[in-house]
């Protein structure tokens, strides 16, 4: 059996969410939110993650619902006072509990440490691949990296997942990423929750901008994720990923921080709104009569 989720009292939530300002200066930038499909995809690669997904959502009907739920907690964790995230925290931990079946659960730590990764793992891909690639590294830039993990453990530690069952510094963070990578298997449920997102029928009339979103989340995948889900890979696809990832890369650079990232309250309103509504249609759809 899964460790039972550990909750923070409000007096650590405060004491924690004090410290946020490197998980707020990358968070805001919207270039991080191309590693949105990848962090989704490595969630999925994990074989609890995609039962879950798949025996608990209605991934083919709304199948961009756990990716912008996921992003929006993100949101909230980031910029919101620690009311707003306790209150949030505490609707998702009571959706968690319903989310169980053979041999998992969405409250165990483990997953909840798994899905916090691939978001932190994706963030810093992006920041180091695409936000620096021929730009300015200097000593903040570098360091960041480091706080920027210290900070983002929060996201899991408020759903249950204590920091001490939490990598404890980067390097063991990378070693985690390294070893889970490498023992993950990527399962048909996988890829049929995978290609209800990547090419969602109800969303045709986003023909263009999936195509992009599907051409760049195969590019941001590390290759042995991307060769078990079967995404097509070809040379000039890599040619054409690898110009909009620099062409996006060099207008980051080159574009004013008060230009590029939206306002914060703005952000956490968006979210909160979202996160509130994905909620109550859970709990309607629980509670509606069988057919």
């Amino acid at each position: 059996m899964p460790a039972a989720p550990r909750i923070p009292s409000s007096e650590q939530l405060v004491e924690r969410l004090a410290d946020r300002d490197v998980l707020r200066r990358l968070s805001a930038e919207p270039l991080v939110g191309l590693g949105a499909g990848r962090a989704l995809l490595m969630q999925l690669a994990h074989p609890d993650v995609a039962r879950g997904v798949a025996e608990h959502s209605d991934f083919a009907g709304r199948p961009l619902a756990r990716l912008f739920g996921t992003l929006d907690f993100l949101l909230i964790v980031t910029f919101g006072t620690p009311e707003q995230v306790g209150r949030i925290a505490a609707k998702v931990r009571g959706v968690h509990g319903t989310v169980r079946g053979d041999g998992y659960s969405a409250d165990d730590p483990d997953l909840q440490l798994w899905v916090n990764a691939t978001l932190i793992d994706s963030a810093l891909h992006i920041h180091e691949s695409v936000m620096l690639r021929g730009g300015r590294d200097g000593p903040d830039d570098r360091g960041l990296a480091e706080e920027y993990y210290r900070q983002a453990r929060a996201v899991a530690e408020v759903l249950g997942c204590p920091l001490e069952s939490q990598p404890a510094d980067l390097a063991a963070f990378r070693a985690y990423m390294a070893d889970m990578l490498a023992s993950l298997e990527v399962t048909d449920t996988a890829r049929e929750v995978a290609g209800a997102v990547l090419w969602p029928r109800r969303l045709r009339a986003l023909f263009p901008a999936l195509a992009v979103f599907r051409l760049l989340t195969a590019a941001l995948l590390p290759g042995t994720l991307r060769d078990q889900y079967g995404l097509p890979w070809t040379d000039n696809r890599r040619r054409t990923a690898t110009l909009m990832l620099r062409t996006a890369g060099g207008v980051h650079r080159v574009t004013p921080g008060f230009l590029r990232r939206p306002p914060q309250a703005f952000l956490v309103r968006l979210a909160a709104y979202r996160v509130d509504r994905t909620l109550s249609a859970r709990r309607a759809r629980r509670r509606a009569p069988a057919p």
